[in-house]
């Protein structure tokens, strides 16, 4: 699976998985309290790599990337639900960033 793959493309391919069970997506309440955990797993991961509480020996070796992707598939899952395109969405936030924040940090030198 080395095809490069949209936006559209994993909102469908979560929607395919998640269309396969009776149950399907969870209430947006219920998605919200588990982007949270997500969210908290990753802080988990960065303090002990970045910060200063290192693992213990007997803690399972989690990864960054994976607890990202973790986040990734809660926020297609989210997006899903409520029927929203996340290549809209992330264009949409694009605009304001480059129109709000068009003077607000220091541009890399380009020239040299």
């Amino acid at each position: 699976m080395d095809k490069e793959r949209s936006l559209k493309d994993l909102q469908e391919e979560v929607d395919a998985y998640i269309s396969q069970f009776k149950e399907g997506y969870f209430r947006p309440m219920t998605m919200l309290a588990r982007m949270s955990e997500e969210v908290g797993e990753l802080a988990r991961e960065v303090n002990h790599r970045f910060g200063e509480k290192p693992k213990k020996p007997t803690e399972a070796d989690n990864s960054i990337e994976l607890e990202l992707g973790d986040i990734l598939f809660i926020t297609i899952c989210f997006a899903n639900s409520l029927g929203i395109d996340l290549t809209k969405a992330h264009d949409q936030v694009m605009h304001k960033f480059r129109t709000r924040d068009a003077d607000r940090w220091t541009k890399v030198d380009t020239d040299s």
